[in-house]
């Protein structure tokens, strides 16, 4: 009976009251909370692999090999993941004097790896599919490793990082349901081109429908979200600016293009917020919840709100100067049979012999018309 609480009703009771006498009943308390995490957890698993078949339709398998041999934009990705996202989570916590649960929910966020909204966004900004597919694997994969090491360093300040269980399963999970449906889709873009792309137009549109729809639900559904302190409105609002800025300052000074600074811009701010709550429900109990849950879904939404702005930016400027998807610099020369791509800017000239397979799996010189030159 402690679990219950006693409520004044009409005449009628409530068809969930167990007790009743008279007009006061009395009726179990609610759950509503984690009946809607099951429930967007079931939708955003449902949609991770749709969307991440949808956007496997647009890799290339030979361009993601070459990015694994030759890892240079993995690395940058490594390194804006793992050292800047957890650095930046700290020195937040440390300028806004946050209490130790809440530096806590900062930090493990900040350490978690990239989440699949980055694969659909990139779509929408002409980045490299290949490059965020290979390091949204790699960052998942990695952080098996990393996310106690970085917990470990940065989180000993507040509380000590044994009380955090890691879920292996769920980064497990997540890993599998990354690679097995792009495979599926790189797949069906070797074997029927035609259906993939049309696959890959209804997948994007449908992947960021859905992740406004699950934004807005969980950010009007779920009771005393935005009841927080008003530092964590504000370190979730400017955290994915920052993720977003130095990830692309650091891959433009590194010499990337210009579409894979979006690129890893995009995998440094997109932290898998997911596997955040998770963590966060396995290692704290519900008092303590109510002052850590709110911050994963308010960081969730303002990154999905500066990925909107960017990507309206992005169209705004490619229709003023009348740029179309031809014209974009989205698509790369294969990495595995090109070797060092050529930069379109003087400083970084360097010789390119890109090459691409005919309908036969032979290998031959790409046509005259299509620009070769990438930025480095």
């Amino acid at each position: 009976m402690n679990m219950l609480k006693a409520v004044t009703l009409p005449p009628a009771c409530d068809s969930f009251a167990t007790v009743c006498s008279g007009k006061n009943c009395l009726v179990p308390a609610s759950n509503f909370n984690e009946v809607l995490r099951l429930v967007l957890s079931v939708v955003l698993t449902i949609m991770q692999g749709v969307v991440t078949f949808s956007m496997g339709c647009k890799v290339d398998s030979n361009k993601l090999l070459g990015h694994i041999k030759r890892p240079w934009g993995i690395i940058i990705g490594f390194l804006c993941q793992f050292g800047i996202m957890p650095f930046t989570a700290f020195a937040l916590s440390l300028a806004f004097n946050l209490l130790p649960l809440q530096a806590t929910v900062i930090i493990i966020m900040g350490c978690c790896p990239g989440g699949t909204g980055s694969n659909i966004i990139c779509y929408w900004l002409d980045g490299d599919m290949d490059l965020s597919i290979s390091m949204t694997a790699c960052s998942s994969f990695l952080a098996l490793g990393m996310m106690p090491l970085c917990l470990l360093i940065y989180n000993s300040v507040w509380t000590s990082s044994d009380s955090i269980q890691i879920p292996y399963d769920s980064i497990g999970i997540t890993l599998v349901a990354l690679l097995v449906p792009s495979s599926l889709g790189m797949y069906l873009k070797r074997r029927k081109p035609e259906l993939a792309n049309k696959i890959l137009k209804v997948g994007s549109i449908g992947g960021f429908a859905l992740i406004l729809i699950i934004a807005v639900v969980g950010g009007i559904l779920y009771q005393s979200s935005w009841d927080i302190d008003p530092a964590l409105w504000i370190i979730g609002t400017i955290y994915p600016f920052i993720g977003f800025g130095l990830g692309f300052t650091l891959a433009r000074i590194a010499g990337q293009p210009w579409y894979r600074c979006r690129t890893i811009a995009l995998e440094t701010g997109f932290q898998n917020s997911q596997l955040c709550s998770t963590i966060v429900h396995l290692s704290f109990s519900p008092a303590e919840l109510e002052f850590m849950f709110p911050f994963p879904l308010i960081y969730a939404i303002f990154q999905l709100v500066v990925a909107v702005l960017t990507i309206s930016a992005y169209r705004l400027y490619k229709r003023s100067r009348g740029i179309g998807p031809a014209d974009s610099d989205s698509e790369s020369p294969s990495l595995e049979f090109g070797g060092v791509e050529q930069s379109k800017e003087k400083g970084f000239l360097v010789k390119n012999g890109a090459f691409e397979f005919d309908g036969n799996g032979n290998r031959m010189e790409k046509s005259k018309d299509i620009d070769k030159n990438t930025k480095l």
